[in-house]
């Protein structure tokens, strides 16, 4: 009967994780495919790829399209036990690891992009030009790359050589090889985050206070980016989130396998799949010049 009972529980877990596998693919392809228009409509006006908000807009979509690339694959191949040799998982990996730290530091560099806007107009222009976007763009990119070289070289530090020939399924869990090698990424990226929350809550509340001051179309103004900067510190908070779901997984790994399936499932989705589709939603869809060119572009109106 026991053999009976693993069977029947083997097969509706296996079931179980098809289906979800077929719902991650439906909602990355619905993802992938939204991101890719709103970039193309990026590229058709002048003023979106001279203008700051729009050009962190883009970067955003793209490292959020490429994650969402990225982690399917791996979800992919480690749905069919798929192995890889180490040394290309951990190319795959370090992009990975790269993009996921890209887009948070992107979201609040756009949240004092609206800082600026709306607190400081006067020098909007002066601070925001596209050649120091290209420079904020850099820092971005080198800010992420910090992390992601302390994780590396202490990987390097704990393997042979050997280990890279290795054939394994890959995930990014393989940079792991000692709990303390967590515990530093962890501590890296909680320090990045309690920064990034900083910058949030202080461009909040000097924008309410120019938010209760203003009036008119200005004070219209001032209260949307207020929505806005609430929306970045909204995605922020899913990413940040995101760092716990390890050791989440892992204790409940040791309680009980099917639960595990149940969480990890439910913390990709929640926190990683979630936070890609709120980019859209701020700038693609809320900005009224960004949404009426996305429109006239599928619907072909001159």
């Amino acid at each position: 009967m026991a053999d009976n009972y693993s069977v029947v529980g083997g097969e509706s877990l296996h079931r179980q994780i098809n289906d979800q596998v077929i719902i991650v693919q439906i909602l990355v392809m619905i993802f992938l495919s939204i991101n890719m228009l709103l970039i193309v409509t990026f590229f058709k006006k002048e003023c979106f790829y001279t203008t700051t908000r729009y050009i962190l807009f883009a970067v955003a979509l793209l490292s959020d399209s490429m994650i969402l690339l990225v982690t399917d694959i791996l979800l992919i191949l480690s749905y069919f036990r798929f192995t890889m040799q180490v040394g290309l998982c951990i190319i795959l990996c370090f992009m990975l690891y790269l993009y996921y730290t890209v887009t948070p530091f992107t979201l609040t560099a756009m949240t004092l992009e609206r800082y600026v806007a709306i607190c400081m107009p006067l020098r909007h222009g002066e601070l925001c030009s596209p050649c120091n976007t290209i420079h904020c763009i850099l820092i971005i990119h080198g800010l992420s790359f910090i992390t992601i070289s302390i994780v590396l070289s202490t990987f390097i530090a704990s393997v042979s050589l050997s280990f890279y020939t290795q054939f394994k399924i890959c995930s990014l869990e393989i940079f792991f090889v000692h709990r303390w090698q967590d515990h530093i990424r962890s501590a890296i990226s909680q320090f990045y985050f309690l920064v990034m929350c900083v910058i949030i809550v202080f461009t909040y509340v000097k924008i309410m206070k120019v938010a209760k001051a203003a009036s008119g179309d200005d004070k219209k103004s001032t209260w949307k980016g207020l929505r806005t900067v609430v929306l970045h510190g909204f995605q922020l908070l899913l990413c940040l989130i995101q760092l716990w779901c390890p050791f989440i997984e892992r204790a409940v790994l040791q309680i009980d396998f099917m639960l595990f399936v149940q969480v990890r499932y439910f913390n990709y989705i929640m926190f990683s799949l979630a936070p890609r589709c709120l980019s859209p939603l701020v700038y693609g869809l809320r900005d009224e010049k960004f949404f009426l060119e996305l429109k006239s572009y599928i619907f072909f109106c001159p």
